[in-house]
């Protein structure tokens, strides 16, 4: 993810001159940059409401500022900056937060959030985009270009197998079906962003193999939340599964509950049921994988859930 990530902003910055890169103390290499594209490449060093409000002035004369930094650092030391000059000031800002969720826990609490869908996605005009996979991002990064609203990009650790296929079509704020037993009707439809897409589709084919028929609809964009393609298959299932690598408070579950009880009577509802994290600071060392089975998110753990959801 985060090599797609480097290789396209240096080829969007070759193309367009309004694009450019603000980073922090990481090494991201692409410092290429800052000998062939000096006036768009800024190492500003730990100094993230400085990077923030640096950012609100490139954008405010034209430019396409991208910050990238580590997401616990990026979303939570600046988060006035954030809301009161990009926001408020409705500047094309792109805050890219590296480690999200559980990927860099060996670094242990303080490189480790959790909530940041919530927070960001409490922001008034701004666009929260969590991707699956590095062909996703491929396909997300030159429509973040012109996208008129500030947007944060969460990028944790996701590994392969890549399960984008060519075909898709990929645009901010549409969801994007990656599994459908039935297209008539399904027993449960699993709703995932982020990494948990790739759990999500095992569970799909664990469930297939028993007769369960499952949709799997990943949401990349969790704001603007792609309303029509939710209600549209909520419609058509028996259960509802929701899955994220974040807090249950105000993350991508959140965001879909908000949307069919303010647009569905609840009578023509099916029962919901979230997966994610615990409401808790995470304390426990290790890697994405060992965090996972801690809290019940491997793909095995989460085809056992949606077992005994159906069975309630």
């Amino acid at each position: 993810m985060f090599f797609t990530f480097r290789d396209s902003i240096y080829e969007l910055a070759k193309a367009d001159k309004r694009v450019v890169l603000i980073s922090t103390d990481a090494e991201t290499g692409i410092e290429h940059m800052q000998k062939e594209m000096p006036d768009q490449y800024f190492a500003e060093g730990i100094s993230e409401a400085h990077n923030v409000g640096m950012a609100s002035g490139l954008a405010a004369d034209g430019f396409i500022p991208f910050i990238l930094n580590h997401a616990s650092f990026g979303v939570r030391r600046c988060y006035e900056q954030i809301v009161l000059d990009t926001c408020l000031q409705e500047r094309p800002v792109r805050i890219v937060g590296m480690g999200a969720g559980v990927a860099t826990a060996h670094l242990g609490p303080t490189h480790t959030i959790t909530e940041d869908i919530a927070i960001m996605r409490a922001i008034p005009e701004m666009t929260v985009i969590v991707p699956c996979d590095a062909a996703e991002m491929k396909k997300l990064m030159p429509q973040m270009v012109n996208w008129p609203r500030p947007i944060y990009i969460r990028m944790g650790r996701y590994g392969k197998p890549i399960i984008t296929k060519d075909e898709y079509k990929i645009e901010i704020g549409k969801a994007v079906v990656h599994h459908q037993t039935d297209p008539a009707s399904s027993d449960v439809l699993i709703i995932s962003t982020g990494p948990m897409t790739h759990a999500a589709l095992y569970a799909a084919d664990e469930l297939q193999k028993e007769g369960i028929s499952a949709t799997v609809l990943h949401v990349h964009t969790i704001k603007p939340l792609d309303q029509e393609a939710l209600i549209k298959h909520a419609r058509k299932a028996r259960m509802i599964v929701t899955m994220e690598d974040h807090v249950l408070a105000g993350g991508l579950g959140s965001a879909c509950l908000e949307a069919l009880l303010d647009n569905v009577d609840p009578k023509d509802l099916p029962r919901v049921h979230r997966i994610g994290l615990p409401d808790k600071f995470i304390h426990e060392y290790g890697t994405q994988e060992s965090l996972f089975k801690l809290y019940g998110l491997e793909r095995s753990q989460v085809v056992a859930k949606i077992k005994s959801f159906l069975k309630v």
